[in-house]
């Protein structure tokens, strides 16, 4: 039986995909820092090692890398759509690209998918930072930095239910927080309280919004909405813990989280002509990528639990 033409060729479907992921809002970009990667693995033994300026003196005074490191190996990711060759010869009503186009949505959002699940898991045995203990911890320490925190707790009237105002507060000290780290000469970090992010589950959307933009909290002026590049409220739907917000600085070099880019997505098929088609009639539609969401800076990053 010949194929009837639904104008499904393979490179209408691969521009059908790019276009639609090309179209979603994705938020990985400003909360990771992209680090090609060349090899199966890569190790960092950059973070946390560069010093502020000081006098010359006797002359330079190099600082090389220090022992603290760890490797991040690449991952192969996959999805893939089988379609029936009746499906083929009876589509006439697109119900095809209408699936190719969920899977780019799918593809586009992979990535927030593996920040939810570092930030879900960012307190759990494993899951640590380039100093050797879990990224969200209160016994950070490198060098002369002494223990510092950044897995704090604020508690609400409500328990976990903050009102908007004490929602502003939780943000205020993380914020705080976060511009009095220390490097490992024990010397201030000089971090700005810019480009801030408010990572939150669903169900504090709206109360974030309204501490971070409301021009009056509790019959009290709103100082964070007044402030020029207050914190961006970000909904991730896939944070499991619903008494857990996140701040986040998305405007350094190195971000709290690193992007490590081996292999981009790529969109493939075995269609007509093939072993699978004449076998089984079945078409397959499919995308590959090889690449790895890890932890950058713990600095760049407070979970504030409410209690």
């Amino acid at each position: 039986m010949a194929i009837v033409s639904t104008g499904l060729s393979v490179a209408g479907l691969r521009g059908d995909f790019f276009n639609r992921m090309a179209a979603i809002q994705t938020f990985w970009q400003e909360l990771s820092t992209r680090v090609p990667s060349t090899k199966d693995s890569e190790t960092y033994k950059w973070l946390g090692t560069v010093p502020n300026m000081r006098e010359w003196g006797t002359g330079r005074l190099a600082k090389g890398l220090r022992t603290e490191s760890y490797s991040v190996e690449n991952m192969k990711y996959e999805a893939t759509l089988e379609v029936d060759r009746d499906e083929i010869n009876d589509d006439q009503t697109g119900q095809i690209r209408i699936r190719v186009g969920e899977l780019a949505e799918r593809a586009a959002t992979h990535k927030e998918y593996l920040i939810e699940q570092l930030l879900n898991n960012g307190g759990a045995s494993g899951y640590n930072s380039y100093d050797g203990v879990t990224f969200f911890n209160d016994t950070h320490a490198s060098g002369a930095s002494g223990n510092q925190d950044n897995d704090l707790t604020f508690a609400a009237a409500d328990g976990t239910s903050p009102t908007s105002t004490e929602f502003k507060g939780a943000v205020a000290q993380a914020t705080a927080a976060m511009m009095a780290f220390k490097d490992d000469r024990g010397e201030a970090m000089r971090i700005r309280p810019s480009g801030l992010a408010v990572i939150v589950p669903p169900i504090y959307y709206t109360v974030a919004v309204e501490a971070m933009t409301a021009a009056m909290l509790g019959g009290t002026s709103n100082v964070i909405a007044t402030l020029a590049g207050s914190p961006r409220v970000i909904c991730l739907p896939g944070l499991s813990t619903t008494t857990m917000m996140y701040v986040l600085k998305t405007d350094s070099i190195v971000r709290p989280l690193i992007f490590q880019d081996r292999e981009p997505i790529t969109f493939d098929s075995i269609v007509e002509g093939s072993e699978e088609a004449f076998k089984r009639e079945k078409f397959l539609y499919g995308v590959r990528a090889r690449y790895r969401m890890t932890y950058g800076y713990w600095q760049y990053a407070i979970r504030t639990t409410f209690s």
